[in-house]
């Protein structure tokens, strides 16, 4: 029996607990609406007005002009999430986080101890609000598929239960859009087949599938039918580790867009260490004035060298082909393929210039996790003061 439970409008709903005035306003968490930010949570009542996660915020104070815009606090957000995951772990050590509000409980082994699935769910429901004053919804259902669904369908405060017998019952009049992997492109697809239910899905032919989606009709057809064998992995690593920045202005001098590399690689070989994780694969992000958004990516020796990852993503940023008259919106640096090992083999030459660096490392992040991110930078990071001076090489603002 698989329990998903998600927090209701999290990041708002935290802010709302913390400032009882904002109870009955539409909060929305994010970015600044005067700038390029970028929408976290809103509150139920904001969504009423269309406004919704990764919305640019200045859409959302077009759509909402009495709106609340509050700056996100995600280290509150995080502490308030390892309290959740505490609930979750009183009841069951098989617990999956999907992200900070979410996760996956297998309760089949807990049943004679706490009751029923849907008992469960209704007890850590409880629990959550009595002790953290939240709101969570609840889908409990045989497999996770099904439990994630259900846990959607009857926000806020929901708790939605599929019956193993009624499976096919309770998929058949669901939009498509509610299968894991059907995006705009696919559903177009399936559109002109004339299928836009689930139950449509589940009629369609496995070959004619194949014929029209390739390797992915396997997936579809086993999810139309409520298939779903995949286990709750508890301690699961992320597929990836990554931090993006939106620029106020348009960056086009190349020392200014490298500086902030060195950053973004901080933050993020600062996560990789701290869950003492290793990445291969290096991943540069930009995005134009125009929106245009390109990636380059570099499978390197597995690492969580603050520096390595730097020099990795500089060089990726050196072969992008950048006219000097586009002006970048947007650069981002991520670490994917991570693995618990470093699975690697070092030149004896390289081994001195890697302790050295790790040594450095470790004694970067002893710093901030006493006295916070802020209190150390690398000189390189001087160079981000040159967008804010008078240079025909930046853009004009928004």
């Amino acid at each position: 029996m698989i329990i998903h439970i998600d927090m209701d409008a999290f990041y708002a709903s935290v802010e709302i607990r913390d400032n009882p005035e904002l109870a009955g306003k539409p909060v929305v968490v994010g970015g600044s609406p005067t700038g390029r930010g970028v929408i976290s949570a809103a509150s139920y009542e904001a969504r009423k007005y269309g406004i919704h996660s990764a919305m640019p915020s200045h859409e959302a104070l077009r759509k909402c002009p009495h709106a609340v815009f509050i700056k996100n606090r995600m280290s509150h957000y995080a502490a308030i999430s390892r309290q959740i995951r505490a609930i979750f772990f009183s009841f069951t050590s098989l617990v999956e986080p999907l992200s900070l509000d979410e996760a996956f409980l297998d309760v089949g082994g807990c049943l004679r101890l706490f009751g029923s699935g849907p008992e469960i769910a209704r007890q850590i429901k409880s629990k959550i609000f009595a002790e953290t004053g939240l709101v969570a919804s609840a889908g409990v259902a045989p497999n996770k598929f099904l439990a994630k669904i259900a846990s959607d369908l009857d926000k806020p405060d929901g708790l939605t239960i599929v019956d193993p017998e009624d499976i096919h019952a309770f998929l058949d009049p669901l939009p498509i859009a509610r299968v894991w992997g059907i995006g705009p492109k696919t559903r177009h697809k399936f559109t002109r087949l004339g299928v836009h239910t689930i139950a449509q899905l589940r009629q369609l032919d496995l070959k004619l599938l194949q014929t029209q989606l390739g390797d992915s009709a396997n997936h579809f057809y086993k999810l139309a039918r409520g298939i779903d064998d995949r286990p709750v992995i508890p301690d699961r690593i992320a597929k990836s580790v990554s931090h993006e920045h939106t620029f106020p202005l348009d960056i086009r001098a190349d020392e200014v867009l490298s500086a902030w590399l060195h950053e973004l690689a901080d933050l993020v070989g600062r996560r990789l260490r701290r869950h003492e994780i290793f990445s291969k694969t290096i991943q540069l992000k930009l995005r134009y004035d125009d929106f245009e958004t390109i990636t380059r990516r570099k499978t390197i020796a597995a690492t969580h060298s603050t520096q390595m990852l730097f020099e990795t993503a500089n060089r990726l940023l050196a072969d992008v082909n950048r006219s000097a008259d586009r002006g970048v919106r947007l650069i981002g640096l991520g670490a994917a393929n991570l693995s618990r090992s470093t699975a690697q083999q070092m030149a004896l030459f390289d081994q001195e210039d890697q302790q050295k660096q790790s040594r450095v490392d470790q004694i970067s992040d002893s710093i901030r996790d006493k006295f916070g991110q802020k209190s150390l930078n690398r000189g390189s990071n001087l160079e981000h003061k040159i967008r804010l001076r008078p240079d025909p090489r930046i853009g004009n603002e928004d």
